[in-house]
C-alpha cells in the first residue's frame, strides 16, 4: 500500500494539512466523530487545547483498535464551535498534533457549528484512515 500526499504548487501552500491524499492497494477505515469524551462519559478539559488533545487521543484509539496507526489518517473533518477561537491556539494545537499524530498531515476540512451533541464540546473530529 503506498499513501502519497498532493500539494500542487499551484494552489495556498497548506499549513497543518495536505491538499489531497491517494491510496492504492489498501483497506479503509471510517472513524467516528470524537469529542473530549472520557470513559465515563464526562468531557475532558475546559479549553479547545485541552479538548483537543483528548478528542485526538480517542480518535487515535479508535484507530489502533481497527489496526492502524496516526501515519494511515487520510482525510479529518474537524466540527468546531469557535474557529477564531481554534485558529488563536493552532500553535498550541500544531504542538498536541505533532506529539500524538506526527509530521505527517492528512486532507483536513474545519467546519463551524453553532453547537456539538454535548453541550461542553468545543470540538469534535471524524475521519479516514488507509490501511494496507
Amino acid at each position: 500500500m503506498t499513501v502519497k500526499r498532493i500539494n500542487p504548487e499551484s494552489l495556498a501552500p497548506p499549513i497543518g494539512f495536505s491538499h489531497a491524499v491517494v491510496a492504492e492497494g489498501s483497506t479503509i477505515v471510517l472513524l467516528a466523530g470524537q469529542t473530549a469524551l472520557n470513559a465515563d462519559n464526562v468531557i475532558v478539559g475546559a479549553t479547545i487545547v485541552e479538548q483537543v488533545e483528548k478528542v485526538l487521543q480517542n480518535l487515535l484509539a479508535a484507530l489502533a483498535a481497527a489496526g492502524g496507526n496516526p501515519s494511515q489518517l487520510a482525510k479529518l473533518t474537524i466540527y468546531c464551535v469557535d474557529p477564531v477561537d481554534y485558529r488563536a491556539h493552532s500553535r498550541e494545537i500544531g504542538a498536541v498534533w505533532k506529539r500524538l499524530v506526527g509530521r505527517d498531515y492528512p486532507a483536513m476540512t474545519l467546519v463551524g457549528v453553532t453547537r456539538l451533541w454535548d453541550d461542553e464540546a468545543l470540538i469534535e473530529i471524524e475521519g479516514t484512515a488507509i490501511l494496507p
